[in-house]
C-alpha cells in the first residue's frame, strides 16, 4: 500500500478514537454523575476541561510541528492521549477526572494540529485531497454513528470507566503504524513557539468559560464574575497585541485579510458552538429526564449520527463540482433548521420530537465536516498547513468550550426563572433554591435535592423543576439555531472560490504573517 494511504489510515484512526471518545462520553455522564457523585457543573467540566486544553494548545503544537516534525509530534500525542485514558478510567472523583481529561485534550491537541497536515503533504490539492477529505469526513461521521452505541452499550454492560480503556488498543495501534509508515515532514523556515501568545489565549479562554459556569451560581454582578470577564477581556487584548508584534506569531493576525480564510474559521465555531455542544444537553434530556439507560439514548442518537456518516463521503465528492461557500452555507443551514425541529419539547413529549430535527442536523453536519477539513488547509500556502489545521481546531473547540458553558448558564437561568414563576409565593421560589432546581433535574439529582421536602409538596416541586428544565433547553436550542443561521449567512458571504488552492503553491520560503493572504491568492 502506498504510503498516502498508510498516512490517511493513522490520521483517520488518531481522529476516530479522538472523536468517539468525545461520543461515549456524553452518554456516559449520567452514569459518572451517579458513581462519582458529580454535580451539574462537575458535568460541564468533564467536557470542557477537555476542550478547554485542546483549545488552547493546539495552536503552540501545530507550531511544534512544524518545527520538530509533524510525525514525531503525532506519535506523542497519540502517547499522551492514550496514557491520559488511562488515568481517566481510574479517576476516583469528579476532580481528578477532569484533570484526566484536561491532559487528554494536552494529547489531542498535538493530534488535531497535525492530522490534516499529515494528510495535506501526501495529497495534492484539488480532486485527490477531495477525495482524501472525503474519506476522512468519512470517518469523522462514523466515529460520531457508533460513538453513543459503543458508549452506551459499554457503559451498561462494563461501566463507565471501560469507555476511556477502549482508547488503549487503538492509541497502541495508530502510534505503530505512525512509527513504521509514516514519512517525517516540517516547515524549514520554522522558528521558535509564541509562549507569551498561548498563555494569554488560554487565559483568557478559560476566565471566560469559568465566569460562564459560575456566573448563575455568584450572580451575574458579582464581583468574582465581573472580575473573571473584565480579566479574560484583558488577556485577549493582550494576546492581539502579541501576536501583532512577535515576530513568529502563534495566530498571524494577515491570514484574516483572506476572508474565505475567516469564513472556515467561522463556520468551524458555529456548528462547534451549536450543534457539537448542545450534545451534553440533549444527553441529559434523553437520560435524566425521559429516563433512558445509556445503551437506550445511543440508540435515539442513530438518526442523526448514521445521516452524518452517509452525507460525509458524498460531500467529499461535491468539493470538486460545488462551490465550497454553497457547500458550507446549507450545512450550517440545516443545521440550524435541525435545531429549530428539535427546540419545542413539552412535559409529554417523547423522544421522537426530537427525530426530525435530529435527521436534517444530522445531513448538515455530514456536508459540513469535509468541507471544513479541506478548506481549512487549502487557503494557505502548503508549507503552513501544520498552523492552519491547529487554528481551525483551536476554532472548533473554541466553539464547543464556550458553547457548553453559554449554554448551560441560560439553560439553569432560564429554567430557574420558569420554577420561580411557578412556585410564586412559597419558599421554594426564593433565594438560590430554584436555580438549585434546575440544576438537580439537568443532572439527575432532583431525587435527592426533594428528599427534605414535605411529601405533599414534592410532586408539586418536581413538576416545577421538569418544567424548568424544558424551558431553559427550548431556549437554547433555539439559541444555538441562531448561532448556525449566522454562520450560514457569513461563511456565503466571505469564502471565495479563487482564494482556495486548485493545484501545487510556490516553492516553500519564509513568509511573514501580513503576507500571507497575497501568497495564498497568488
Amino acid at each position: 500500500m502506498q504510503r498516502k494511504w498508510w498516512t490517511l489510515l493513522a490520521v483517520s484512526v488518531a481522529t476516530f478514537m479522538l472523536l468517539l471518545d468525545i461520543t461515549v462520553v456524553n452518554v456516559a455522564l449520567p452514569s459518572i454523575r451517579q458513581d462519582l457523585g458529580a454535580s451539574f457543573t462537575d458535568l460541564q467540566w468533564v467536557v470542557d476541561a477537555y476542550a478547554l486544553t485542546l483549545a488552547a494548545l493546539v495552536l503552540p503544537a501545530g507550531s511544534l510541528a512544524d518545527r520538530l516534525g509533524r510525525r514525531r509530534l503525532f506519535a506523542a500525542g497519540l502517547a499522551v492521549f492514550s496514557a491520559a485514558s488511562l488515568l481517566c478510567a481510574l479517576a476516583p472523583d469528579p476532580t481528578l477526572l477532569s484533570l484526566a481529561r484536561a491532559l487528554q485534550g494536552v494529547g489531542g491537541a498535538v493530534l488535531f494540529a497535525v492530522s490534516l497536515a499529515l494528510v495535506a503533504q501526501e495529497f495534492p490539492a484539488g480532486r485527490q485531497r477531495g477525495t482524501a477529505m472525503g474519506l476522512y469526513g468519512a470517518t469523522i461521521g462514523m466515529a460520531v454513528a457508533i460513538g453513543p452505541l459503543v458508549g452506551g452499550a459499554l457503559t451498561d454492560g462494563l461501566g463507565w470507566r471501560s469507555i476511556f480503556s477502549l482508547n488503549l488498543p487503538v492509541g497502541v495501534a495508530a502510534l505503530a503504524v505512525t512509527r513504521l509508515k509514516l514519512a517525517e515532514s516540517r516547515d524549514p523556515n520554522a522558528t521558535g513557539v509564541d509562549w507569551a501568545g498561548a498563555a494569554t489565549f488560554s487565559g483568557a479562554l478559560f476566565l471566560l468559560v469559568l465566569a460562564l459556569v459560575r456566573g448563575n451560581a455568584e450572580g451575574w454582578g458579582s464581583r468574582l464574575i465581573v472580575s473573571l470577564l473584565a480579566g479574560s477581556t484583558v488577556l485577549l487584548v493582550a494576546f492581539i497585541g502579541i501576536e501583532r508584534r512577535v515576530s513568529q506569531p502563534m495566530l498571524p493576525l494577515g491570514l484574516f485579510k483572506l476572508p474565505s480564510f475567516t469564513g472556515v474559521q467561522l463556520a468551524a465555531f458555529a456548528v462547534s458552538g451549536s450543534l457539537l455542544a448542545m450534545f451534553l444537553y440533549l444527553t441529559l434530556y434523553l437520560q435524566n429526564y425521559l429516563g433512558y439507560a445509556p445503551l437506550a439514548a445511543g440508540l435515539r442518537y442513530l438518526p442523526i449520527t448514521l445521516l452524518a456518516f452517509l452525507v460525509g463521503p458524498i460531500a467529499g465528492a461535491l468539493l470538486s463540482r460545488v462551490p465550497a461557500r454553497a457547500l458550507l452555507s446549507v450545512g450550517l443551514g440545516m443545521t440550524g433548521v435541525g435545531l429549530l425541529l428539535m427546540s419545542g419539547v413539552q412535559a409529554g413529549s417523547e423522544w421522537t420530537s426530537l427525530l426530525g430535527g435530529f435527521l436534517v442536523a444530522g445531513a448538515g453536519v455530514g456536508l459540513l465536516n469535509p468541507v471544513i477539513a479541506n478548506l481549512a488547509v487549502s487557503v494557505v500556502p502548503n508549507q503552513h498547513s501544520g498552523m492552519a489545521a491547529g487554528i481551525n481546531d483551536t476554532f472548533r473547540q473554541v466553539g464547543i468550550a464556550v458553547g457548553i458553558a453559554a449554554w448551560g448558564a441560560i439553560l439553569v437561568g432560564r429554567g430557574a426563572d420558569k420554577v420561580a414563576e411557578l412556585l410564586a409565593g412559597t419558599p421554594t421560589a426564593s433565594g438560590a433554591r430554584p436555580r438549585e432546581l434546575i440544576e438537580a433535574a439537568s443532572s439527575g439529582n432532583l431525587d435527592q435535592a426533594l428528599a427534605t421536602v414535605a411529601p405533599p409538596a414534592r410532586q408539586l416541586i418536581a413538576n416545577a423543576a421538569g418544567q424548568g428544565f424544558l424551558t431553559g433547553l427550548n431556549a437554547v436550542l433555539t439559541l444555538a439555531a441562531l448561532l448556525s443561521f449566522a454562520g450560514a449567512v457569513l461563511t456565503l458571504w466571505l469564502v471565495r472560490g479563487h482564494e482556495i488552492q486548485r493545484q501545487p503553491m510556490e516553492p516553500e520560503g519564509e513568509l511573514e504573517s501580513d503576507a500571507l493572504p497575497e501568497a495564498a491568492e497568488a
